[in-house]
């Protein structure tokens, strides 16, 4: 039983157990209530986004700070087809902020959106795109640690200031809401918030799985060398640039997958979510879960994120300085995270077992 019972099979046993059977039981049987439901959706969705932040971070070494730029990408484009089918006051279906604005004609990008299939292609490729363009030039240069940091930084500023500007037309400031169904389920019916919590989770841990076969793959190998020593691997046949350009462009595209859920969950989505601090505290829940450990990212998304909602409903001035401590203690004495902690406690169980064992054979 010991043998198989390890920390990966309790990980397995807990995620599944608790968020698959328990809660949506709990909500069925009405002691869940559906705003809790919706919460932890929610919280799927950061711990998706979570995922990508440490392929390319944990395993790669690169630190991106505008993962949330494409988290809002891909939440944008849902939301743009669920605002479009939602019409609004004016016979024509433009949404209701454009004719505040006094546009009469819908602008031409936004006709795609008008197809489900084509908006969800979009919101995987735009971001992906975008990532492969922004990339290329970026790791072209041969731009890494600080330098790297700051420019992604940058482009979250660039495209936070883009998106708050009305001319833009994709509701400058206070972003775009008012959604009311989502290929045709009512976003208020709570077997529509129930199916979107457990679609999340399910899109989580087949995301989880994934990551885990990308990262075990030689391809995952390589970007393990390269985080450990690029000037080594850049003598050696793999090219690098190739390698933090394509696990730049997957990170992208799987943070796009979890804004794309994110959005009919929570009703809105505005240019601050996208803004610098939000890609700050993508990394603080890698950092604080345990870097480079899939396992680590998704535990310090919901554990942090969960911290987050009791904390600011309890202590609403001091979240910033718990989550600060927090950090604080991690780095200083958890380097590995919470994650971390939980196999250096296995290890040393598994030492105390194997010392009994033989002190009993020797005795």
């Amino acid at each position: 039983m010991k043998k198989y019972l390890n920390s990966n099979s309790l990980f397995y046993i807990i995620l599944i157990g608790i968020f698959l059977v328990i809660l949506p039981l709990g909500n069925l049987l009405g002691f869940v209530s559906n705003n809790t439901i919706s919460l932890w959706g929610r919280y799927f969705c950061f711990a998706i986004a979570a995922l990508g932040v440490d392929l390319i971070w944990g395993y790669s070494g690169v630190l991106s700070m505008c993962q949330a730029v494409f988290f809002c990408l891909g939440g944008y484009a849902i939301a743009m087809h669920m605002l479009l089918v939602a019409g609004g006051e004016d016979p024509s279906g433009i949404p209701d902020f454009m004719v505040w604005n006094q546009v009469e004609v819908l602008p031409a990008f936004w006709e795609p959106f008008h197809s489900f299939s084509l908006s969800f292609i979009l919101a995987l490729l735009i971001p992906g795109v975008f990532a492969f363009i922004f990339g290329y030039f970026v790791f072209r240069s041969r731009i890494k640690g600080v330098y790297l940091a700051i420019i992604t930084q940058a482009l979250a500023l660039a495209m936070w200031l883009i998106f708050l500007r009305n001319e833009t037309m994709l509701g400058g400031t206070n972003g775009l809401t008012g959604f009311k169904t989502l290929l045709g389920f009512s976003l208020s019916n709570p077997s529509t918030k129930l199916s979107l919590y457990i679609l999340s989770f399910v899109v989580m841990f087949g995301l989880y799985l994934f990551c885990r076969w990308l990262v075990n793959s030689k391809f995952g190998k390589v970007l393990v060398a390269i985080r450990d020593s690029e000037s080594r691997v850049s003598y050696t046949a793999y090219n690098v640039v190739n390698y933090k350009l394509a696990v730049f462009v997957i990170a992208a595209v799987v943070a796009a997958i979890g804004g794309m859920l994110y959005v009919p969950q929570t009703g809105i989505i505005t240019p601050g979510r996208m803004d610098v601090k939000a890609s700050v505290e993508m990394v603080m829940w890698v950092a604080l879960g345990g870097r480079g450990r899939l396992k680590g990212a998704i535990i310090g998304a919901l554990l942090v994120n969960y911290l987050y909602s009791v904390c600011t409903s309890l202590f609403p001035e001091s979240w910033l300085y718990i989550l600060g401590i927090l950090f604080i203690l991690t780095v200083l004495f958890f380097e590995k995270g919470f994650w971390g902690l939980i196999e250096m406690l296995e290890n040393k169980i598994n030492v105390l077992s194997s010392d009994k064992s033989v002190s009993k054979i020797n005795s």
